[in-house]
């Protein structure tokens, strides 16, 4: 077999089938410390975290003269140097560049249907030893207020056991992975494609029609169609950026941005390597992304926030881009994307949609309609703000705990602990609609135990098998969460009206919050750095 032959095989392989026992469960587990925390949603417990090292409880510190980090990625705890491997991946080559010097154990078990043939293929690129603390990047190359204060990668990343073939993960993949059920996701995978197809022409209708032809769409009309439009294909990219990052999905992939809120280029590596397969944990870092907000007097937030983000659409994303730029050519075009060829697309997607977003802010402009753009941009912004959060209990406080306490190993089944820390949010109440109104966020749980799956479409087909497999392990299917009655008022309290971090460390009364010096200089700071990109999640 040649390597081609190689690397394709592990796209078309049967997931392996695992021999049942009598009750369907889990074998026994260690008892929990109680002390360690818990993620929120159903009273799940912290996965499996490596050990501390021999005493050390802090990592040895990394150089601090910057000298670049080894070529290495650690798999199952051995280290592999897969720079060869990056223009070959079948997935795209970003989610190989932009592992390097991470544990992608987890990433590579929950995203292919048999990561034993992965391993087989990997083999030939090991180095023939242990990972090391050295190997693993303390933030793994992102921004360290993400993380909690004393956050090590190599530390306190998860290391879930996916060898036992009785988990719930393999049980699932048995039944989606079988012939006659991979023809059913395919052809709902092409329904999703051509409604997103449809969606994406009437976006550009509606806006005609309120340009050219208000009598037939008056702004109490246009400003929530546009912003149900902007939303739903936010979630068509939200799908897009879960796909391989191959071909023209890598340019369609950031329409992912078209709800304001958004950088598909940093986004693809924060929800798709990050949130999904570490959800609730400290590697989580979409419980952080909306925290810098918090920093702002509670009367100041919506309005400079807003702002910021107008920021955002007219120089801050395209200077953020750039920066992006820069950055790659600075770490090596090749150790990210393999080629400029290949990472070409990604950014001509990104410049493309950014540039998309500004013109139609000029043309409102140009058609005196600033207020009506306006309207649609803050509907736009700030639902779609609160609904990246409402699927996760993120506001929740966690129990206290020590943050350099040697972890506990805790043998933890993946898949029930994405069931246990997600909720399904619906909108109307129809989950085919609910999916788009969602931005892909009404068939969550299933979302997230099967994030490599292509559509929503895919998900809610997918539920019943779920649901089937999770009751076997006793696992409760919680009843979904409405948006705007059950999660936004909790995340309006959380976000919106608590005090600013400032104010509850000096004890400031409401009066001095918002006109406090330092409360003023961190606002215009927040200002300030909208225009230039800074913020963007």
């Amino acid at each position: 077999m040649n390597s081609e032959q190689e690397i394709s095989s592990v796209q078309n392989v049967q997931a392996p089938v695992p021999s049942p026992n009598q009750s369907g469960m889990m074998p026994s587990l260690p008892p929990v410390d109680a002390n360690r925390g818990a993620p929120h949603n159903q009273g799940g417990v912290s996965p499996l975290m490596p050990p501390s090292l021999e005493g050390d409880i802090e990592p040895p510190p990394h150089p601090p003269d910057g000298t670049p980090l080894p070529n290495v990625w650690i798999y199952e705890g051995e280290a592999y140097d897969l720079t060869e491997f990056i223009a070959k991946h079948p997935g795209g080559q970003f989610f190989i560049g932009r592992t390097k010097n991470r544990d992608i154990t987890t990433i590579v078990n929950i995203f292919h249907p048999n990561p034993e043939r992965v391993k087989k293929v990997l083999q030939k690129y090991s180095l023939g030893k242990p990972g090391r603390p050295e190997d693993i990047h303390p933030k793994y190359n992102a921004p360290a207020f993400l993380f909690k204060e004393h956050f090590d990668g190599w530390r306190d990343t998860p290391k879930y056991d996916f060898r036992n073939p009785e988990q719930l993960l393999n049980k699932i993949k048995t039944r989606v992975y079988s012939p006659e059920f991979k023809q059913k996701v395919e052809r709902m995978d092409f329904l999703f494609n051509v409604i997103s197809i449809c969606l994406f022409l009437i976006y550009f209708v509606v806006q005609g029609l309120y340009l050219e032809a208000r009598q037939y769409m008056p702004i109490y009309l246009f400003v929530p169609l546009i912003a149900m439009l902007r939303i739903a294909l936010a979630g068509v990219g939200h799908y897009l950026i879960h796909r391989p990052q191959v071909g023209l999905n890598k340019v369609f992939a950031n329409i992912f941005d078209i709800n304001y809120v958004p950088l598909a280029l940093v986004v693809t590596d924060g929800h798709t390597l990050l949130h999904h397969p570490f959800t609730q944990t400290d590697v989580d870092i979409k419980k952080n992304v909306f925290t810098f907000m918090l920093e702002l007097p509670r009367f100041y937030r919506v309005p400079v926030h807003t702002f910021h983000k107008i920021g955002h659409v007219v120089t801050g994303m395209f200077a953020r881009i750039i920066e992006l730029c820069i950055l790659a050519f600075k770490a090596g075009v090749k150790d990210m994307y393999g080629s400029w060829q290949l990472g070409f697309p990604h950014f001509l997607g990104s410049f493309g949609i950014h540039l998309l977003l500004l013109i139609e802010l000029v043309i409102f402009c140009l058609y005196g309609q600033f207020w009506a753009w306006l309207a649609q941009f803050f509907l736009t912004l700030w639902i779609s703000t609160f609904m990246i959060v409402a699927s996760h209990d993120f506001e929740a406080e966690e129990p206290p705990r020590d943050p350099m306490a040697s972890p506990q190993w805790e043998t933890q089944d993946w898949a029930v602990m994405q069931i246990k820390n997600s909720y399904d949010l619906t909108m109307v109440g129809n989950k085919y609609i609910d999916c788009f109104l969602s931005a892909g966020l009404a068939p969550h749980r299933v979302h997230h135990v099967l994030p490599q799956q292509k559509s929503g479409f895919a998900n809610i087909i997918s539920e019943d098998i779920v649901r089937e497999e999770s009751e076997k392990f006793g696992v409760e299917w919680a009843t979904p969460q409405n948006f705007f009655f059950d999660r936004l008022p909790a995340l309006i309290k959380h976000y919106l009206a608590v005090p600013s971090r400032l104010a509850k460390e000096k004890e400031l009364g409401l009066l001095k919050e918002h006109f406090h010096p330092q409360a003023l200089e961190t606002t215009l700071d927040y200002i300030v750095k909208g225009w230039a990109g800074i913020g963007s999640i």
